[in-house]
């Protein structure tokens, strides 16, 4: 299916290694040029030459760490001067420390809102002046079914990426007039470094090993195995697409069917 993004300009952010990488290459595949950030400068940079050099489109690498409002104004304003526009951005950034309520101090709980739900927030406002003078833009939010079914252990998780889910449907409802869309990834169990250090904890909380924790994930998912990054980016790129301008407000999980509520 050709998505027909030649010509728009993908902001990706999370996008050194996993889900974020896995995005902007399928956004690449489908002809948008492509700006990955991320506050790893390194594996960012080769991201960036290796998408450029396998699809041929422009990339640029900035690093910059979402959980910090100067990052996102310099990361957006540099996108503009370079590219003119940002058509389709993509939220997404690593998750917060695991643990209980009582292992948790206020600078935790502050830490996490910073990274999880102001990020969102921030990169929007930044993004959508721009989008609604052109009377188009897609905002991706890249949250967790953990906002369906909360995980144990993910305190800070479950409860800001459930306010990043009511962020981004009051949004929606403010911007369609203006040709923007603002959809929710709900990636399940997906074979990334995040997961390992997940099922590191797991091992430590409850004793056993990560490889434990990992049969434990795929044989309780419907499919038998885990999510691969490249399957979030599939949707990723339809989102981001003409074809999808009528889906807005949604939370749409890619999960292997392991989430068992009925919304």
């Amino acid at each position: 299916m050709n998505l027909h993004l030649t010509g728009k300009t993908a902001l990706v952010c999370g996008a050194s290694a996993g889900i974020g990488r896995a995005i902007a290459e399928e956004l690449a595949a489908e002809g948008a040029d492509v700006v990955l950030s991320a506050r790893r400068e390194g594996p960012l940079k080769e991201a960036a030459d290796a998408i450029a050099r396998d699809h041929g489109v422009r990339t640029l690498a900035i690093s910059a760490d979402v959980s910090k409002r100067d990052d996102i104004a310099r990361l957006v304003e540099t996108v503009e001067a370079q590219f003119e526009r940002v058509d389709i951005l993509v939220s997404n950034s690593g998750g917060p420390p695991s643990g209980r309520f009582g292992d948790l101090t206020p600078d935790h709980w502050r830490a996490a809102a910073d990274l999880l739900l102001f990020s969102a927030v921030e990169l929007a406002r930044a993004v959508l002046p721009g989008m609604q003078r052109n009377g188009w833009g897609r905002i991706i939010h890249v949250v967790s079914t953990s906002v369906k079914e909360p995980v144990d252990g993910l305190m800070l998780s479950n409860s800001l990426r459930s306010a990043v889910i009511g962020f981004a449907k009051t949004l929606a409802g403010e911007v369609g007039a203006h040709g923007v869309t603002v959809n929710n990834i709900l990636p399940g169990y997906t074979d990334t470094e995040r997961l390992g250090a997940l099922a590191d904890a797991v091992a430590k909380r409850e004793g056993g090993t990560p490889e434990d924790a990992f049969e434990r994930w795929r044989s309780g998912t419907p499919i038998g195995r885990l999510v691969e990054p490249r399957e979030l980016g599939a949707l990723a790129a339809f989102l981001a697409s003409e074809r999808a301008g009528a889906i807005t407000g949604a939370s749409i999980a890619v999960d292997g069917g392991r989430t068992r509520s009925m919304m």
